[in-house]
């Protein structure tokens, strides 16, 4: 399989952009250099007051305008999500539904939990004193976007932001780029204010110049970059959010539902090619239902079909859209087959053109293996018999990640209790992945999976800083504590304290 030499990279004539199901050029951008991007940054800045002083009523009609477009669009929308990413139309439609989906809830919920709140106090030496905290937006955010999904991870990153009142410039992966500056052109025809969304294509520099520049950081992507952005912030004391690698798990409990459980098995590896963060990429199965569930999920397996994506209903599985994790999925199999695992379906790169590897299931693995361990990030699913739910979750936690975990059990109190022993953000019961649909559910990482928080009033309040405001409502000329100091003034303080909170003041009576 040939390449484009300047695939993914930086040359004269700018990045050039392939479909990884064909291999084809489809688009070339530029590579932005840091001058271009400190420029896009300081337009940004200049737009953002305005942008910041337009009622939540105003913004919210611009955001329907923005949601009637992708709608109006969405065909074309899916069309550069499938040709840059490679992944079937039905993955693409589901990125056009949460942008479409998150619109809608910003603009309605984001002036409540934007709102300024009145805060009371039990403390009778602030008796007459208003106070109050608002939330003002941080400026300009840089969002850097994954390749994995153009569009939710990438703009569907910039909506909240943007709700709260900051202009925003997007970097989204070299690998990817088109779908993001169509929302460039989605914002013009919809008649934004100039400047308040930029999108700026390159690499990797292109992303540091963003995150030596903007007044916060949201991150999308690898732990090894995402420490590099969260150093590079913390010197720049600008805060960040970063939503990094996964190791999900998915424990099958052995009162499961199987059918149900090999459904969300199913999709949980393999949607979107198993390139997905929240991907299941490990399975816990109890031992007295292991049988049937590898049996059934075998099935299945074969019932897939993986070819180049070509509209609705063409194909299940698509390409892989980074060349290099090609290479990983491959060596991740072979470690585990060198270590003594079985492959029942799949196992090898795809034989067409493009860039594919087959669905593969993976039995009589275990935690020597690196397919157990570091995150394969693709079409592959390892399925691990267990004693019981305890070793389940053990080895659930026996992981540097803690992005999200499953269970899978008709006793649904059970497992909640289950779910609170786990080490991870975000547990689904007898299901996966759905809750990202849940804008006002918090998902976000633990360990090394990540700093921050994606939807909930986090999702939002992160992009803003608070104000404290305080307001003595009814001033005397002079306060009994102000200087110079009066001794019977601080004596009363005392015996008001001792009065209030029944101790004696530690510095005697006088």
């Amino acid at each position: 399989m040939t390449q484009p030499r300047t695939l993914g990279t930086a040359s004269a004539a700018g990045i050039a952009v392939d479909n990884p199901a064909t291999g084809e050029v489809i688009g070339q951008v530029a590579d932005s250099t840091a001058e271009q991007v400190e420029a896009a940054v300081a337009r940004a800045r200049r737009a953002q007051p305005g942008w910041a002083q337009l009622t939540p009523r105003d913004r919210a009609k611009l955001f329907t305008r923005a949601r009637h477009w992708l709608l109006d669009h969405c065909q074309e929308v899916v069309d550069s999500i499938v040709a840059e990413n490679g992944k079937p139309a039905e993955d693409a439609i589901v990125e056009v539904v949460y942008c479409v989906s998150a619109f809608a809830y910003w603009a309605k919920q984001g002036p409540r939990l934007l709102a300024t709140t009145k805060v009371r106090s039990l403390s009778p030496f602030v008796l007459g004193r208003g106070m109050f905290t608002r939330r003002v937006p941080r400026g300009v955010v840089g969002v850097i976007g994954p390749w994995n999904n153009p569009l939710i991870n990438s703009f569907g990153d910039a909506i909240p932001a943007l709700a709260a009142g900051n202009a925003v410039v997007l970097k989204p992966s070299e690998y990817t780029p088109l779908t993001a500056l169509l929302m460039v052109r989605m914002v013009r025809e919809c008649g934004w204010p100039e400047d308040v969304f930029q999108v700026v294509t390159g690499a990797g520099t292109t992303g540091q110049a963003l995150v030596d520049t903007a007044d916060f950081v949201m991150f999308t992507g690898s732990t090894k970059t995402g420490r590099a952005v969260a150093a590079r912030a913390g010197e720049r004391l600008i805060p960040c959010s970063l939503e990094l690698g996964g190791k999900d798990a998915l424990i099958v409990l052995a009162d499961a539902d199987i059918e149900r459980a090999v459904n969300v098995a199913l999709h949980g590896a393999l949607v979107n090619g198993g390139q997905m963060c929240t991907s299941v990429e490990r399975v816990y199965v109890e031992e007295a239902v292991y049988d049937d569930f590898v049996s059934r999920l075998e099935k299945r397996f074969g019932e897939l079909t993986q070819t180049r994506p070509a509209g609705l209903g063409s194909t299940d599985v698509g390409a892989m859209t980074f060349p290099p994790q090609l290479s990983t999925v491959a060596e991740h199999v072979e470690d585990a087959t060198d270590r003594g695992a079985r492959v029942l379906a799949g196992g090898n790169p795809g034989p067409w053109p493009g860039r594919f590897f087959e669905p593969t299931l993976l039995v009589d693995v275990d935690h020597t293996m690196t397919c157990m361990r570091e995150e394969t990030f693709g079409p592959t699913l390892p399925v691990m018999k267990v004693a019981d739910a305890a070793e389940a979750v053990r080895l659930t936690n026996d992981s540097q990640y803690g992005l999200q975990a499953a269970i899978v059990s008709s006793n649904t109190a059970r497992a909640r209790r289950l779910a609170e022993q786990l080490e991870v953000g975000c547990v689904t019961i007898n299901d996966v992945q759905t809750n990202y649909m849940a804008l006002g559910l918090p998902m976000g990482g633990w360990k090394e999976s990540g700093l921050g928080s994606r939807h909930g009033a986090e999702g939002i309040l992160k992009y803003t800083k608070p104000q404290a405001i305080f307001v003595n409502r009814f001033p005397m000329r002079r306060d009994l504590n102000m200087l110079p100091f009066d001794p019977s003034s601080y004596r009363f303080l005392l015996r008001l304290v001792n009065a209030l909170y029944g101790k004696r003041w530690p510095f005697g009576k006088n």
